[in-house]
Parts: structure tokens; C-alpha cells; sequence
């Protein structure tokens, strides 16, 4: 019997770990208008933006509908397989709940939902480290219940560019973005018990704002777990090979990798933001 660790797409993992790893996603819907499209597979990073700009809005985003998940699930039940489910965490979305909801409808005991607490790739910290957990052969219990332990751990933040995006998904008011625009305010957004905050705040442009966020958390990169740190981001290629370049040039981490952002990550965010993310010891 094997043990399958699944996710959702907003865990941005880049496709190669995905194939690396064997990890099966399953995409939240991205909705522009009366245009519905599943994150990861119909619509790109690029589009999602240009149709914000044009419309003066930001998409909304939903959950998988639930026949969608459980005809996702049923292929691994009738493996007999047992499956671990981590996504974006319960605070920010109903997904977790569509998943335990589709199990219940199947009769899927062997499924475990966990709580990552989290987005983006501080999920795909936990569904990496959970893949391992899998390769030893533990049990999916056994698998969430180390992940849980180490849950409060995970390190996710990033540096956003513009709060217009922000501001179009009603997280911010117009008064704040527009001062944030006059100002060159780039905010610093921490997760932390599954709620997103600001943690900080940096003035300038966001090419120096960046190398300021990344140096200043050079004292928690060392004393991070040295396996993987994640810089993901939905800035230029270029920007985010510069602070990758930085981070591996500390000498801390075994593996650096860079992702950008998938679409529901990027609804909110907007261009030009960039995270870095790890666990803490």
C-alpha cells in the first residue's frame, strides 16, 4: 500500500519538483469575469495580469468544485492507496474542507487532511518534507503528525511591489495603496497561524528593497533547517536569480530553489513581488 502526498496549486512548486517528487496538484479556479479557468493549467501568470490591468479588478478565486475533487480522489481510493492532502491553509480557503467533504462522500478513510497553515511555497516546504517522510515508509498518520510538529516553523514572507492588487481584492484600502504609491511603500507580508500580515515596511525601489528584505533575513536563514529554502516570486527572472544568487551564496542550504508564483498566489500579490521561505530550527 503506498502512501501518496497530494496538494493543491498554490503551493508553487515548479514543475519539475512536481515531476521529480510525483506529486499530484489539483487546481483551485482562477475566475475573470465570466471566464473560469483552473489555476496551473488554463490561464498563465502573464494573462492573469494583463486581464487585471485591463479591467481595473482582480480575479476572484475559489475552491476545486467538489465532483471536481472527488473525481481528483477516486483513482487513489481505488489504489487502495493512503493519501496525506496539503494546501493552502484553512484560513485563507474552503479548499481543505471541499477535500475532507469529497472523502466523506466517497468513503475515502485512508485520506488525511492537514492544515499547512500556510500559501505558496511555505505549503511546498511541507509537501516536500512530507514526500521524504513518505519515502521512509512512514504511515500517512504518522506523516501529519511530524508535519505538524514542525508546522509552526515554516518561514513564509515576501515584498510586494504594489498594493493596487491589494487593494483591487479589498485587503487594503484605496487610501492605503495610493500613499503607498506616493511613497514607494513596499510592504513585507508574514504568514504566521495561517494569517497573512505586515511584518515590515521598506520605501524605495523594489530592486533595492529586495536586496534589503534578503539581507535583513540573513540572520534567520542561519539559523534555518540547511535541506531547502524557496525563493518564489512573480518578479523578473532576473531579479529573482539575484537574490537566489545571494542566498546560495551564504553557504547555508543544500538545495535553493526558485519558483514563480502560480496564479491564485499571484490574483494577490501582484507583479514584482518576491519571498523567501524556509524552515527554522
Amino acid at each position: 500500500m503506498a502512501v501518496r502526498i497530494i496538494t493543491d496549486s498554490t503551493c508553487d512548486l515548479s514543475a519539475e519538483l512536481i515531476e521529480e517528487f510525483g506529486i499530484p496538484v489539483i487546481p483551485l479556479n482562477i475566475i475573470m469575469g465570466d471566464r473560469s479557468c483552473r489555476d496551473g493549467q488554463d490561464i498563465t501568470q502573464k494573462e492573469l495580469f494583463a486581464w487585471s490591468d485591463a479591467n481595473k479588478a482582480t480575479p476572484k478565486t475559489s475552491a476545486p468544485d467538489l465532483g471536481f475533487v472527488e473525481d481528483f480522489l477516486r483513482p487513489f481510493m481505488e489504489a487502495g492507496d493512503e493519501v496525506v492532502y496539503l494546501g493552502i491553509g484553512e484560513e485563507l480557503s474552503s479548499t481543505a474542507q471541499t477535500m475532507r467533504l469529497a472523502a466523506e462522500d466517497l468513503g475515502f478513510t485512508k485520506m488525511h487532511v492537514m492544515d499547512s497553515a500556510n500559501l505558496s511555497t511555505g505549503i511546498g516546504l511541507q509537501v516536500l518534507r512530507a514526500c521524504d517522510y513518505a519515502k521512509q515508509g512512514l504511515s500517512g498518520e504518522e506523516i501529519v503528525r511530524r508535519l505538524e510538529e514542525s508546522r509552526g516553523r515554516v518561514r513564509a514572507s515576501f515584498c510586494i511591489d504594489t498594493m493596487t492588487y491589494l487593494h483591487r481584492g479589498g485587503r487594503c484600502s484605496a487610501v492605503t495603496a495610493l500613499l503607498g504609491a506616493a511613497f514607494m511603500i513596499k510592504p513585507m507580508i508574514a504568514v504566521k497561524d495561517g494569517k497573512m500580515g505586515v511584518a515590515k515596511k521598506y520605501r524605495g525601489k523594489i530592486a533595492k528593497v529586495l536586496k534589503e528584505y534578503a539581507k535583513d533575513l540573513e540572520p534567520e536563514l542561519r539559523n534555518a533547517e540547511t535541506d531547502r529554502v524557496f525563493v518564489t516570486h512573480t518578479a523578473s527572472d532576473e531579479t529573482a536569480k539575484e537574490i537566489a544568487d545571494y542566498v546560495a551564496s551564504l553557504g547555508i542550504f543544500e538545495h535553493v530553489y526558485t519558483t514563480r508564483a502560480g496564479c491564485v498566489i499571484s490574483s494577490h500579490c501582484g507583479p514584482g513581488t518576491l519571498g523567501i521561505l524556509f524552515y527554522s530550527k
